[in-house]
C-alpha cells in the first residue's frame, strides 16, 4: 500500500476517533438544531490533595485504574520533583472529591478542579513541588476565573472523612501568593458575643460534626490535629471572617 494512502488512512482514523471522543451527545428522538449558546463546565473551587502514596507512578496507576475503593481520579498530579501530569480535562468531572460540602456548594466534583500532591502524608513537601503547585494555581485561576481564594483541601470540605492535604501542608506560604484565605492580620480582637461556629460556616466549613470541622480548621489554620477551639482559635476565626460577619459589626464594650 503506498505510503499516501496508509498516510490518508490513519488521518481518518484519527478523526473518526477525535469525533467520538470530543462530540457532543445528541439524543436520537429529536432533531438536532444546535445553538451556539452553551458553556461547558466552570469549575467555583480548586481543590488539594495528598496520594498518601509512595511515588508518582504508583498514584498514575491508581489515578487510571479501578482500585479496591472503586475509581478515583483528579485533573492534576504534582510530583515531589515539580513535574505536572494532567489525567482528565478542566472541562471534565474528575472523581477526587467525593462527598462534602464547601459553603453552598454541596456537588464538589461538578464544582472542582481536583490537584493531587505526590506526598505520602508524612513527608515534608518539597521546594520544587510548591513551586510548580504556585504556578498551576496562577494558570487555573487565571484561564477559568477562579477567585484565588477559592483554594481549599479535601479536608475543608469532608471534615472527619478525610485528611488531607494535612497538617504539613503549607497553606500560609500558599497564601503569602495570594491563594486561599488566611487571617487578616489588620483584624481587631473579636467582640463580646463573638460566635466562633458561625465563623467556622462563614469560613465555608460544615458543621454538623464540629469537633470534626475544628480539627479540619486547626490542621488547616494551626498545623496541629487540635478538637477543641481556644483564646487563639476566637482571634484566627474573627480574623478570616471580621469583613463578613454581622457580630463583627457590633460595637465592643465601652465603645461610642
Amino acid at each position: 500500500m503506498p505510503n499516501r494512502i496508509r498516510l490518508a488512512i490513519l488521518c481518518a482514523c484519527a478523526l473518526v476517533l477525535a469525533a467520538c471522543q470530543h462530540g457532543a451527545p445528541r439524543n436520537p428522538m429529536a432533531t438536532w438544531v444546535p445553538s451556539p449558546n452553551f458553556d461547558t463546565r466552570r469549575a467555583q473551587l480548586i481543590v488539594l490533595h495528598y496520594t498518601e502514596q509512595d511515588s508518582v507512578a504508583q498514584s498514575l496507576h491508581t489515578l487510571r485504574t479501578r482500585n479496591s475503593g472503586g475509581p478515583v481520579s483528579s485533573h492534576y498530579l504534582v510530583g515531589d520533583d515539580g513535574a505536572i501530569y494532567q489525567l482528565v480535562s478542566d472541562e471534565h468531572r474528575a472523581w477526587h472529591a467525593g462527598a462534602g460540602s464547601w459553603g453552598s456548594i454541596h456537588e464538589l466534583n461538578s464544582a472542582s478542579i481536583g490537584i493531587e500532591i505526590d506526598n505520602d502524608g508524612v513527608e515534608p513537601f518539597s521546594e520544587p513541588q510548591i513551586a510548580a503547585l504556585l504556578r498551576l494555581l496562577d494558570d487555573l485561576t487565571t484561564r477559568h476565573r477562579i477567585p484565588k481564594d477559592a483554594v481549599i483541601g479535601h479536608s475543608d470540605l469532608a471534615p472527619g472523612r478525610k485528611i488531607d492535604p494535612g497538617p504539613r501542608f503549607p497553606w500560609k506560604r500558599l497564601a503569602e501568593a495570594g491563594y486561599g484565605v488566611w487571617p487578616d492580620p489588620a483584624a481587631p480582637l473579636p467582640p463580646p458575643g463573638f460566635d466562633p461556629v458561625q465563623a467556622l460556616r462563614l469560613v465555608g466549613y460544615p458543621v454538623d460534626n464540629l469537633e470534626a470541622a475544628i480539627h479540619s480548621y486547626r490542621m488547616r489554620f494551626r498545623g496541629d490535629n487540635g478538637k477543641a477551639l481556644d483564646e487563639e482559635d476566637l482571634r484566627i476565626l474573627h480574623a478570616l471572617t471580621w469583613r463578613r460577619s454581622p457580630v463583627s459589626a457590633a460595637p465592643a464594650a465601652g465603645a461610642p
